[in-house]
């Protein structure tokens, strides 16, 4: 077989190599596409402003049961979760000391009556010595005023006793009011002393199936709360079920904490599944203003910046158009518009906000506008691209 002439070989290698030096000069010439961005088109539709915290739940009424007596716990008659009826009987103390303690009141009584029989005798006999002037004026008085004083010695030995009586009877301790206890801090056999402060016993919620929510809010927020507003919220027990209160105490008593300024917000609560237990966390939301029918622009076209020196098409030539006048309560805030492959600046007054979406009070924008929400993926081939000759955007 007759091997290819030399000329024919260079012929080859030269086509191979203009072959590739084309491919390159269209990879590292070619001009680069036009950046390409996210839109999302401005639509009219609802928004809710809401203020949120974190608070407690609790019943609207908790009373706790202490004792104004010392003593040891010699009876226990409920528990934890026990349902009581007002005059119920919850604990006895041992007694033993103050029952002796009365008898000795009771003692001190019958001294003090025969020391006044003594005393009005003495009275009785010196008066009818005076009148035959046996006896001095003075006499007289003294005698008087012995009789006196074994009357009020009387009057205090009673006294005494009445107090040793109800020591006594505080050593039953009775249920003020109807509920359930929810807390017992005492045991059979443990020492109460009720010397400095009175020792708590038990905690009675007095009805379950009314319950509050103790929120504390910003101090930037409360003044958009209102009393008598709705309420929704949730908990963790229950994830994904929103439950719902009525504001009902704006407490003017300020938390402060590392500077951090909170009011408490006393939230009403229907509970009458019984559901809801005190002490869980409740996540509160509050709406405190609404609009209807309003132009509404997505907050990621607001927070969307242009990330270089490139040229922008002005509207009209000149220059951006140009928001009205900003309302007292409303701000101000630039968006996006793509509009034949360049980017337009609108500036806008703003309203309230969800979070997600925000109300456009004023300006040029319009239902239907596409407006820029961030930039779009560069593809895999742009970004992999480094050479110093492509074109830079």
């Amino acid at each position: 077989m007759k091997k290819p002439s030399r000329s024919l070989l260079a012929l080859i290698v030269l086509t191979l190599v203009i072959a590739g030096g084309v491919v390159a000069y269209r990879q590292f010439y070619a001009p680069a596409s036009e950046p390409q961005y996210k839109t999302q088109a401005v639509e009219k539709g609802e928004v809710k402003q809401v203020v949120s915290a974190n608070g407690t739940i609790n019943p609207v009424t908790l009373v706790n049961v202490g004792t104004q007596v010392s003593g040891t716990v010699k009876k226990l008659y409920v528990d934890f979760n026990s349902k009581v009826e007002k005059g119920q009987v919850l604990l006895e103390l041992d007694d033993a000391l103050l029952a002796a303690q009365q008898k000795q009141s009771k003692a001190n009584v019958q001294s003090a009556a025969a020391s006044l029989e003594l005393a009005t005798a003495n009275e009785g006999r010196m008066r009818s010595l005076f009148e035959q002037a046996y006896v001095s004026r003075q006499e007289l008085d003294t005698t008087v005023q012995a009789k006196k004083a074994a009357e009020a010695q009387l009057q205090l030995a009673r006294a005494v006793v009445e107090k040793d009586l109800a020591n006594l009877a505080y050593t039953v301790i009775r249920s003020p009011v109807s509920g359930v206890v929810v807390d017992r801090t005492v045991d059979v056999g443990q020492t109460v002393a009720a010397s400095l402060q009175t020792p708590t016993l038990f905690k009675i919620a007095q009805d379950l199936s009314k319950m509050q929510i103790d929120a504390n809010f910003a101090e930037a927020d409360i003044g958009n709360i209102r009393v008598g507003q709705a309420v929704k919220f949730t908990v963790d027990a229950f994830a994904g079920r929103n439950f719902k209160g009525e504001v009902r105490q704006i407490r003017l008593s300020p938390t402060i904490q590392s500077n951090v300024v909170t009011y408490d917000v006393v939230v009403n609560v229907d509970n009458a599944e019984q559901l809801l237990m005190p002490g869980m966390t409740a996540y509160v939301s509050i709406a405190v203003e609404e609009r209807k029918d309003v132009l509404l622009v997505p907050n990621a076209a607001l927070r969307f910046k242009l990330a270089n020196a490139q040229a922008v098409k002005k509207s009209g030539g000149d220059a951006a158009p140009k928001a009205g006048k900003p309302k007292h309560d409303a701000f101000s805030g630039t968006v996006y518009v793509l509009q034949g492959g360049a980017l337009v600046p609108l500036s806008v007054t703003l309203g309230i906000t969800d979070n997600r979406n925000t109300e456009i009070v004023s300006g040029d924008l319009k239902a239907g506008d596409q407006v820029v929400i961030g930039d779009a993926l560069v593809s895999k081939s742009q970004t992999s691209n480094t050479s110093p000759m492509r074109r830079m955007f």
